[in-house]
């Protein structure tokens, strides 16, 4: 353990590891098939980064998240580690090289998506490589029974046939038991091993609300403080809409969503983080891989659709182990809204093989091509050219996407890269003939030190600062050199594209297993029912938590609002047999009492207390009062 301590401190800067870290490095060092389930923010990356350090060879990592993916790889970059991530965004030749390096360079971290498991290109390189550990990440969408079922994750355990002697660690944040054992079993472990700590945060207080105006309950609780927090909102319109709204009010905000620029996100986040502004309002697309420890509260203004992914969210509040508080508010008719949504996730298999056909047409694709091709696609104009509703058709290519038919990114980002093709003879004529060659090729030779040898990331907005050249013009001139076969040109790709995982079929030989359609839905409403219940429920919110995710001896946190309205109602129930005692006995000799009587008797009650009881009384037509209201009448 004194090597990995070494390892922790020579790259993290820590001295120590977080609660159970420690353990599930040792298992998997020991060769074990390891299921970790540690909570939002309970360091579960570092438990395979540091095994896959520690041995020789590289770590697979299995992750569904292109963000998530490029976020870990460029925090590995900060720390000297060489890391990839094969990404939809990338031409066939880059993705050879790097699958390349990663058996004959110095990789140690090669990160991909489940979907690529199935590429014939990368079964055969991934044959010759040294993999000291398969890590795969949010292993609950391995499970038809977890909240984000994805079936390319049971391509995984064809990885072990081909590699029978390597570890296997999964992890996830959010696994009921039913779940965390049919994960096991899916990725197919030599022994059932489940490492898992607790769900329960003690420092945060769960809340809900059920309110006419979310809005002025949201205003109103960002009245009272000036902590930093996140407002989760369930579409980019609410977020853009609700930020408005707060900033109309003074309060100090910025909206964040998937399909704002890259660049925008990265600043905002920014800004957020180091509290230049005090509420992010967002999408769920926000949050993965973000450690802010101050986060004091997380608000919804929409329900989530799972208890999981409320309790994954509401996890990024007080990381540093201070109060923190979560509240979802919900109006009445939003539950019917929720109910619509889940239900609209499952379009009719008909609907489902129309828009496969169309996706054909739309694209010019012949039956049998197609595999491996990438297309931009506007979704708006896809569904006006062939009639389709546009909800209906977003949830169609999501279901051909976990039916591993296509991948869908959504405004996917790949920064633009460039590779130096010609000799550096050939290249100097092109310096000579044009001023502006020169200015751009000068930069890349003084900045990209691997220019020659492979694919760099460039960025067209640096270049253009120090050479003085506008980016249109630097755009331009790349293009028309890699037409010469001087440069190779990648330009920046920032949209929605659509890449065609498997040769076009025709519609009959497209079909969605039962696992991936039937079941997913059974599980879907499984979850709403859940979800509805938790909002709808008198119990504990921390209680109730626990109990889904399989902590049956959880206790009642005695700080959300349901545990403190119990206690009122028992007190008030005290209250008010208390003051019906007092006044029986003195109705017995007077016909009238005044309250200032009442309240000097029962003092072991504040005035507040008994005044708020006895207005309820009056207004639920059990006691009589003056009309003055300074005294209580027989009646």
């Amino acid at each position: 353990m004194q090597e990995t301590l070494g390892i922790l401190k020579k790259y993290w800067g820590y001295d120590a590891f977080r609660k159970k870290q420690d353990d599930i490095i040792q298992s998997v060092i020991d060769g074990n098939d390891t299921l970790v389930l540690l909570p939002t923010g309970g360091g579960k990356s570092i438990c395979y980064q540091i095994p896959g350090l520690l041995a020789e060879g590289v770590c697979l990592v299995i992750s569904p998240l292109i963000a998530l993916m490029q976020d870990q790889v460029e925090q590995l970059k900060k720390r000297g580690v060489k890391a990839v991530a094969l990404t939809s965004g990338m031409s066939k030749r880059e993705i050879d090289i790097q699958l390349d390096n990663a058996i004959y360079g110095s990789t140690k971290f090669l990160y991909v998506s489940p979907e690529r498991l199935k590429s014939s290109l990368f079964r055969e390189r991934f044959a010759k490589m040294n993999i000291n550990l398969i890590a795969v990440d949010e292993a609950h969408c391995i499970s038809e029974w977890g909240y984000d079922f994805r079936p390319a994750y049971l391509d995984i355990a064809d990885l072990r046939t081909i590699k029978p002697d390597t570890t296997v660690m999964a992890l996830t944040a959010t696994a009921t038991p039913e779940v965390a054992e049919d994960i096991q079993v899916k990725l197919q472990f030599k022994q059932p091993h489940l490492i898992s700590d607790t769900f329960e945060r003690t420092n945060i207080t769960y809340n809900t609300y059920q309110s006419n105006n979310k809005l002025n309950r949201i205003l109103e609780y960002l009245g009272k403080t000036k902590d930093s927090g996140i407002i989760y909102c369930s579409t980019r319109k609410g977020v853009k809409n609700l930020c408005k709204h707060l900033l109309d009010e003074g309060v100090s905000s910025n909206f964040y969503h998937g399909g704002l620029d890259p660049e925008v996100r990265k600043k905002r986040q920014q800004d957020w983080i180091e509290n230049r502004i005090q509420v992010m309002v967002c999408t769920n697309a926000f949050g993965m891989g973000i450690d802010k420890p101050d986060v004091r509260f997380v608000l919804h203004y929409d329900i989530p659709q799972t208890i999981e992914a409320y309790f994954q969210e509401a996890g990024r509040a007080g990381r540093d182990g201070n109060p923190a508080e979560t509240i979802l508010f919900f109006e009445p008719s939003d539950i019917d809204d929720l109910k619509e949504k889940v239900h609209a996730k499952f379009p009719a298999l008909t609907e489902i093989k129309q828009i496969y056909k169309a996706l054909g047409s739309h694209f010019q694709l012949a039956v049998g091509s197609g595999e491996g091709e990438t297309y931009e696609i506007n979704l708006l104009d896809f569904c006006d050219r062939f009639n389709i509703d546009l909800i209906t058709a977003y949830n169609s290519l999501k279901f051909l996407e976990i039916g591993g038919y296509l991948a869908l990114s959504e405004n996917f980002s790949s920064p633009s890269k460039l590779q130096i093709i010609t000799d550096p003879k050939n290249l100097y004529q092109y310096q000579v003939k044009d001023q502006k060659y020169n200015k751009i090729i000068q930069f890349l030779l003084r900045t990209q030190m691997g220019v020659f040898e492979g694919l760099q990331t460039i960025d067209e907005f640096k270049i253009a600062k120090h050479t003085g050249v506008s980016k249109k013009d630097i755009e331009t001139a790349l293009k028309f050199l890699d037409t010469q076969e001087v440069v190779r040109y990648i330009p920046r790709l920032n949209g929605t594209y659509i890449t065609f995982l498997t040769e076009r079929l025709t519609e009959s030989n497209l079909s969605l297993p039962a696992e991936i359609y039937h079941k997913r839905k059974v599980a879907a409403i499984s979850k709403l029912n859940a979800m509805v219940d938790f909002l709808l429920a008198e119990d504990c919110t921390s209680r109730f938590l626990l109990n889904y995710f399989g902590e049956k001896d959880g206790y009642r946190c005695e700080k959300c609002n349901r545990c403190i309205g119990e206690k009122e109602k028992h007190q008030l129930s005290d209250i008010k047999k208390d003051i019906e005692s007092y006044l029986k006995t003195r109705f017995n000799n007077e016909d009238q009492v005044l309250i200032q009587d009442l309240i000097s008797a029962l003092n072991n009650y504040s005035k507040d207390e008994i005044l708020e009881k006895v207005r309820w009384m009056i207004d639920h037509d059990q006691l009589n009062a003056d009309p003055l209201g300074k005294s209580l009448l027989k009646g």
